[in-house]
This record gives structure tokens, sequence and C-alpha cells, in this order.
């Protein structure tokens, strides 16, 4: 009987181990969840116009600005569905009250990246936003093409000589000169909570089947 106990210990502690973390992840699930709900009754609020201070802790606020674009404009690489490939415009703006920020205005296909954006007045509904899309492995922008690879808000800013504040615009009054707006959606924000508590079940159930055959090959021995 002493032969089955260390296999059974570590059958039993491993099955344990692994079934706690995919009960954490489940939890993590349920976090994450409520996460999401929040931000999408955020996101679809009572839009505000801009306040005079404005913080990364303000994501996903739902604002009005309005005044115009400076005609100097940063596009980023990106893509939809419908018109396959193409660049997210994010221009200067400044606003009413004088301040400059950035104005991510939407979408352009491919065939329209050169069109002229002259400077335009427009009044726009959106969203403060603070993309987390650059990492290491993202390319330097091409500054002698204008082409970017991901919304980096304090990069951009510099760049245009605004602060590091970025408008997603959602509805957009005035001539928007071809550019489709993309609001900020959920959709983007990963949660793979339920896939990782799976993994975790499917390891633990192999781990049981591992010591099952463990200790009936234990067993099978002829002494």
């Amino acid at each position: 009987m002493r032969r089955y106990v260390f296999p059974l210990i570590v059958g039993v502690l491993g099955c344990a181990i692994l079934i706690s973390l995919g009960l954490w992840q489940l939890k993590r699930l349920e976090w994450k969840e409520g996460m999401i709900a929040r931000i999408e009754s955020g996101i679809h609020g009572q839009p505000v116009p801009l306040p005079a201070a404005v913080d990364p802790t303000m994501k996903y606020m739902p604002v009005l600005v309005s005044g115009r674009t400076t005609g100097e404009e940063i596009d980023v690489l990106s893509g939809t569905r419908e018109s396959g490939g193409g660049y997210q415009v994010v221009s200067g703006f400044v606003l009413d009250d004088g301040r400059r920020i950035l104005l991510d205005r939407g979408f352009i296909d491919q065939d329209h990246k050169r069109d002229p954006r002259p400077p335009v007045r427009l009044e726009v509904a959106g969203n403060l936003h603070w993309p987390e899309e650059h990492g290491s492995a993202t390319p330097a922008p091409n500054l002698s093409e204008n082409i970017w690879f991901a919304r980096d808000v304090p990069a951009m800013a510099a760049q245009l000589g605004t602060a590091p504040v970025l408008v997603v615009a959602a509805e957009v009054r005035g001539d928007a000169q071809g550019v489709a707006p993309i609001p900020v959606a959920v959709e983007g924000i990963p949660n793979n909570h339920l896939g990782y508590a799976v993994q975790w079940f499917m390891f633990a159930a192999v781990w049981a089947g591992m010591t099952v055959a463990l200790i009936w090959r234990i067993r099978q021995r002829k002494f």
C-alpha cells in the first residue's frame, strides 16, 4: 500500500492546484465582465464638455468638443471588414477655447490617404481614449510617408504639437472630408479568462488520468 502513497499525494496536489487555477480564472472572468459592462455604460453615457483638466483616469469618458482641425494629421495603419486596409486619421484639433488636442476622426481607405484635408470646423461627440497599442515590437513610424503603426498618444502629441489628449470621434457635425468615424467599443478589450479556465481544467483532467495510469502500472508490477 505504501508504494501508492507518493503518486497519490502528487496526483491529488497537482489536481488541486490546477483546479484552483481554473476557478481563479473564472473569478477573473466575472471581474472582467463587470469591468467591461461599466466601461460600455460609460462609453454610451451622456457626453459632457471636455473638462479643463484631463488625465488618463478619464479614459472612455464621453465628451463634446468643437473647434477646427489644423490640417496636420497622422495616419495610423488600420483596416475594417468592409473596406479592407486603410488608415486611422488623427488630426491636430484646436478647441474653441484655444487648447490643442488630438482628434481621431476615423477611417479612410488606402485610395484616399493622400486626399487633401485642409483645416475645417467640426463639432464632435466622442470619447477620451489612451489606447494601449504601442509595444516593444511596434515599428517606429515612417515619418517621410506619414505612416504610423500604433496610436501612441504622447508621441502623436509631440509630433503635432498638442496636449497628450485624444478624443475618438463617434459623431461628427461638419465636413468630415470623407473620414468615417470609428467609435470606441469594448470589442477591443481582451477577455480570454474562460478559455484559460477551460485549459486549466483540462490539464487537471489529464493530470488525474496520468495519476490513475501510474497507480495502475505500479499495481501491475510483479515482485
